[in-house]
C-alpha cells in the first residue's frame, strides 16, 4: 500500500515547524527539570509511590510520542500551494463560506490536510464528514453531512484560494 504525502498549507507546516522546535528544546528541557525534582523529590518516599515521577514519565511519553508524529509528518508532505487545482471547485487549501440551511449565520472554514486540522481555529480536514463533502463542489451548490443531531444541509456561498 502506498502511503500518501501529509498535505499542508504553507501555514500548517510553519506552525508544526515551530511546534517540532519549541517541543524539542523548552518541552524537553521542561519535562527534564520535572523529572529531575520529582526523583529527588521521591528519595525519602518508597519510590514505587512517587505520584509526581510516575505523571512526569507520563508526559514524557506523550511528549515524545507527539515529536515522533511531527517528524514523521515533517518527513513526507506536500504544500498545498504546489497541487494544481481547478479553483471554481473547493479542494484542499480553500476557504470555503457555507450556511446551514434554515439558519442565517455564514461560517467560514480553511479546508485543510488531517495534519493541520483545528475546529476551534476554522480549520477542518479534508477527511471529517463535512470536509469530504465539501471536495470538488462549486459555489452554490449544497452539501448533507450525517450528525448526531442528523443530518445537516449546507449551501456553498463562497470559495477563495
Amino acid at each position: 500500500m502506498v502511503k500518501k504525502p501529509y498535505m499542508l498549507t504553507e501555514d500548517g507546516l510553519e506552525r508544526l515547524r515551530a511546534e517540532l522546535e519549541k517541543h524539542r528544546t523548552e518541552g524537553r528541557e521542561r519535562l527534564a527539570e520535572r523529572l529531575h525534582r520529582a526523583l529527588e523529590d521521591g528519595q525519602d518516599d518508597d519510590f514505587i509511590d512517587n505520584a509526581e515521577l510516575e505523571a512526569a514519565r507520563n508526559e514524557q511519553s506523550f511528549l515524545e510520542g507527539r515529536i515522533q508524529e511531527l517528524e514523521s509528518i515533517l518527513s513526507d508532505y506536500q504544500l498545498i500551494s504546489e497541487v494544481e487545482v481547478d479553483k471554481s471547485r473547493i479542494s484542499i487549501g480553500a476557504k470555503v463560506t457555507i450556511v446551514e440551511e434554515g439558519f442565517d449565520d455564514d461560517e467560514t472554514y480553511h479546508l485543510v490536510g488531517a495534519a493541520e486540522a483545528d475546529p476551534v481555529e476554522g480549520r477542518i480536514s479534508n477527511e471529517s464528514p463535512l470536509g469530504r463533502e465539501l471536495l470538488g463542489k462549486k459555489k452554490g451548490q449544497k452539501v448533507t453531512i450525517m450528525a448526531p443531531r442528523g443530518e445537516i444541509a449546507f449551501k456553498i456561498k463562497k470559495i477563495q484560494y
